[in-house]
């Protein structure tokens, strides 16, 4: 739950700053400033299959592409429990993220396919206006992985992910910096140290995370708590970083809907604390 929260914000956002119209952009800030996460599980599969008929009508429209990559992600991970389904629903997701960026720039088609080195210099032919669909295809990436952690092929992409998503700090450090830190910090607390994870490094990105956040994006610290804390035995951190969870307030603009998720996370992991430590 705790990635699926900071995947639904990347994904709001994101569509917030490609809406075509009035009526998408207040969409999605009824989304964001939902309280009653329910209400958006049962409402949003209608919203996908608008987004759905959109690209439709317009296969090759970048910025739509990401909309739907990004909230198939969200939806796949943080409402469907059945395997299957969010086996689907993430396979879309990473599609249209590839998709996007392809449309974006000509240089990035078939980067699904291409080795390390390979997409790395793939990497190096993109510039400042296919970040936005560089972010995508990361953020799409993650739920993929997510929905099948015990695929190590899958697994295996996390290098992948975390290279697009430093990429796009370098192509535009002013593109969702907050929910790039974020990422960031989850993927290199991720996995314990011997299997590759950088704690040093992702304590300094959840940082600066909270910084940018101002406090408001309370998935920061359910996050902080559950990939840093509990991997390296922190219980002062862990319950200091939930408490403040539960003490604050959820309803923030832009941020109520995962606050509400993240408070639900964060009692979860109180509850189960001294069977942990």
């Amino acid at each position: 739950m705790a990635i699926a929260m900071s995947l639904l914000l990347g994904a709001c956002a994101s569509v917030m700053q490609s809406a075509t119209n009035d009526m998408a952009s207040n969409l999605n800030a009824a989304i964001m400033n939902q309280n009653d996460p329910e209400t958006v599980r049962d409402g949003a599969p209608a919203y996908l299959l608008m987004l759905d008929s959109f690209i439709e009508g317009s296969p090759g429209n970048a910025a739509m592409l990401s909309a739907a990559a990004e909230l198939y992600a969200a939806y796949g991970v943080i409402f469907v429990d059945d395997q299957q389904r969010a086996d689907r629903l993430t396979r879309r997701s990473l599609g249209y993220g590839y998709q996007s960026l392809c449309a974006s720039n000509k240089s990035a088609c078939g980067i699904q396919d291409l080795s390390f080195r390979e997409f790395e210099d793939v990497l190096k032919k993109l510039e400042k206006r296919d970040a936005p669909s560089l972010f995508t295809f990361g953020l799409a990436s993650i739920a993929f992985i997510k929905v099948h952690s015990d695929d190590w092929g899958a697994m295996a992409k996390l290098p992948r992910v975390q290279a697009a998503l430093k990429k796009v700090q370098g192509l535009d450090p002013d593109f969702q910096p907050e929910q790039i830190e974020h990422f960031l910090a989850i993927l290199n607390t991720i996995r314990p140290p011997a299997l590759g994870g950088d704690f040093d490094a992702g304590k300094a990105h959840f940082e600066r995370a909270l910084a940018l956040s101002d406090g408001k994006n309370l998935s920061i610290n359910v996050d902080y708590a559950r990939y840093y804390a509990r991997t390296l035995y922190d219980r002062e951190l862990h319950d200091r970083l939930l408490e403040g969870v539960m003490s604050a307030e959820p309803e923030q603009d832009g941020y109520t809907l995962f606050n509400t998720l993240a408070q639900r996370e964060a009692q979860e992991l109180l509850d189960a604390a001294d069977d942990y430590f």
